[in-house]
């Protein structure tokens, strides 16, 4: 494929965005089998973005994202009650757009979305709070769209230890009967936001391939929500993907704007360490561009509490702030000296892989 590449030299900055999918969408947003595959294992799509930033991403090229649909934060029997009602409320949205908009059950749905244009959404939970004790609300889930489920969100909970708790437990006896669980129904594990200990207990046990769907190496830089080298091997030994996020203070202290160099450096690390086949984008962003502004840190301490340090403001990188960031992943990738068949594999072809072993 032919496509014409802004990339800057050293380190793999970026002076411009791509025009990745123009030739697709030149007449406004159609589909394309030519397009190639983009996907993000985990991205912000809210109730509250309008049409037009949709349209922006599709317009990147991106053609699923794997969408939170409840407040992680929330526990006990008020998790169940917000994940049931934030469930039906994507459900709505995606009915209400269907033009741009597609709930996604399995990989078809994501061809469907490349052939016609739009955007294939899959549903997960970054938390397992809502299941309680319960396997039945495993299946029930499921049933209702669920396809990837995370087990832990930070800290302790009735499956395993959360990356900022202060002992080093793994798993419990129930994380493991939910592991067979989710194996047997087809249902993606998710190990972001766990400690080392339970992510390295859970690809261990699991019968297919599991996803670290949005963490950066910790080799590169030390943050609690980075993955060792040894569980990245874990991981591709098994068969799973690591997702490298786009959240700047889990991928460098440095405030800049030429610091996407970072990201990249994390990107190669994982391929160095996992392989070309078992590396993807899990954005962990919100598409809209985000101003550093006091507005935007008093929303997001709103939103985020105390697990928020105001010092890690801003979340993002600037060369990533905005709905066609997956553009300008593509080409500072073929400006790391990647070919475009590798390129291909971690926008997107990883991923597809994985969900068509795992979700079908």
């Amino acid at each position: 494929m032919d496509r014409r590449r802004f990339v800057a030299g050293v380190g793999g900055g970026l002076v411009a965005a791509p025009a990745l999918a123009r030739a697709a969408v030149a007449a406004g947003i159609g589909g394309s089998q030519e397009r190639p595959i983009i996907l993000d294992a985990n991205g912000e799509i809210r109730l509250t973005h309008p049409m037009s930033l949709i349209r922006e991403v599709i317009a990147s090229g991106t053609m699923s994202e794997s969408v939170t649909f409840t407040d992680p934060k929330v526990f006990g029997e008020a998790a169940m009650d917000a994940a049931l009602s934030d469930l039906l409320a994507y459900d709505r949205h995606i009915r209400e757009h269907s033009d741009l908009l597609i709930k996604a059950a399995g990989v078809a749905d994501i061809h469907r979305a490349r052939s016609e244009g739009k955007l294939a959404i899959f549903y997960q939970l970054q938390n397992t709070t809502p299941i309680q004790k319960d396997l039945d609300r495993v299946d029930m889930f499921y049933n209702l769209g669920l396809r990837s489920l995370q087990l832990t969100y930070n800290y302790q909970n009735y499956v395993g230890t959360g990356c900022r708790d202060r002992f080093d437990g793994g798993l419990t006896v129930f994380g493991t009967e939910l592991i067979e669980r989710m194996n047997e129904i087809g249902l993606l594990i998710d190990t972001s936001h766990a400690n080392m200990k339970t992510m390295s207990e859970t690809i261990a046990l699991s019968k297919v391939p599991t996803i670290v769907s949005h963490t950066g190496c910790e080799s590169v830089y030390s943050h609690v929500r980075n993955t060792t080298d040894e569980n990245l091997r874990a991981l591709a030994e098994s068969g799973g993907v690591v997702g490298l996020c786009q959240i700047r203070p889990f991928l460098t202290g440095v405030h800049s704007e030429d610091n996407v160099r970072f990201y990249f450096d994390h990107i190669d690390h994982a391929v160095k360490v996992a392989g070309i086949e078992h590396v993807c984008i899990g954005s962990d962003r919100d598409h809209r561009v985000i101003e550093d502004s006091d507005e935007e840190l008093a929303l997001l301490l709103e939103e985020e509490g105390a697990q928020f340090d105001p010092r890690d403001w801003p979340l993002y990188m600037p060369a990533l702030n905005g709905p066609r960031r997956m553009e300008v992943v593509w080409d500072g990738l073929l400006g790391r000296g990647y070919s475009e068949s590798e390129v291909e594999k971690i926008m997107g072809l990883n991923l597809l892989r994985l969900y068509t072993e795992v979700i079908g």
